[in-house]
């Protein structure tokens, strides 16, 4: 799969976000936050997300955020994450909340895995989706192989080749695209995961928990087992014999009871 979307902040102004739809070019939108410690200095909560969070969710376009970075120590880092947490909440978010890490302030430090991991690892707690945010170069000098494969990995690098063969989600392949709806230069990326499937599906980002399967695990020429009352979301049953009833599938859990197994998951 590949997606059109566009990352966008206070530089692109007052966007017309109908008219970024019905351009029929953009199916999703990382949108800017805020950057460094915006708890301590308000003003670096980015104008103009709410306006954007607002107008991408009623005309249907799905959205991430990014948070740009100016941490030089894991502490600094994760009240940077404090502050990107108060700007989420309330929203859901189908894409990825990505940590934006391109100061060489940053790289110089030698702490660059251990400053996204404390960002990382604070947006995990909040229960989002967290990704990092950062140019192909920086990847391949500064990432180690955890960092580059444990979040979701955004790549920026301009032109008509990523040079990075390694795990990566999107690719941001120009910074001088244009749009209907909007006035600037906007960046331009291209997604290669169905984060919302796997959002929604994980409960991450604002959307809710499912609800957690029934697991079974098969016995044979064994005792049936019994139990009273009935079997619950998330507890594990043994089974002996199973049944198709209409397509659907029934396990038999006592001499003469039987529960569906359509959304139930084996277990060894």
């Amino acid at each position: 799969m590949q997606i059109s979307g566009i990352d966008v902040s206070k530089w692109q102004g007052r966007i017309d976000w109908q008219k970024v739809k019905a351009s029929g070019q953009v199916e999703f939108a990382l949108l800017r936050a805020g950057y460094g410690d915006a708890l301590s200095c308000p003003d670096q909560y980015d104008p103009t997300f709410e306006y954007n969070y607002t107008e991408c969710t009623r005309v249907g376009i799905p959205v991430g955020v990014y948070w740009y970075s100016y941490a030089t120590t894991p502490e600094m880092a994760r009240q940077e994450a404090a502050a990107c947490i108060a700007a989420l909440k309330g929203k859901r978010f189908e894409y990825p909340i990505y940590y934006d890490v391109e100061e060489m302030r940053i790289f110089n430090t030698g702490r660059t895995n251990e400053i996204i991991k404390a960002f990382c690892d604070e947006l995990e707690k909040a229960g989002c989706w967290v990704g990092i945010y950062i140019y192909r170069a920086a990847v391949q000098q500064y990432l180690d192989d955890y960092t580059r494969t444990r979040y979701a990995l955004a790549v920026a690098e301009y032109g008509p080749k990523l040079n990075y063969d390694g795990q990566c989600g999107i690719w941001q392949n120009s910074g001088t695209w244009k749009v209907d709806g909007i006035n600037t230069d906007v960046d331009h990326d291209w997604c290669y995961v169905d984060y919302p499937k796997l959002i929604r599906e994980k409960g991450r980002n604002g959307f809710p928990k499912p609800a957690p399967k029934l697991m079974y695990k098969l016995t044979k020429d064994t005792p049936i087992v019994q139990f009273e009352g009935e079997a619950k979301a998330g507890e594990t049953r043994q089974v002996y014999g199973r049944k198709t009833v209409d397509g659907v599938q029934y396990g038999r859990v006592t001499d003469n009871g039987w529960i569906s197994l359509k959304d139930a998951e084996q277990v060894q």
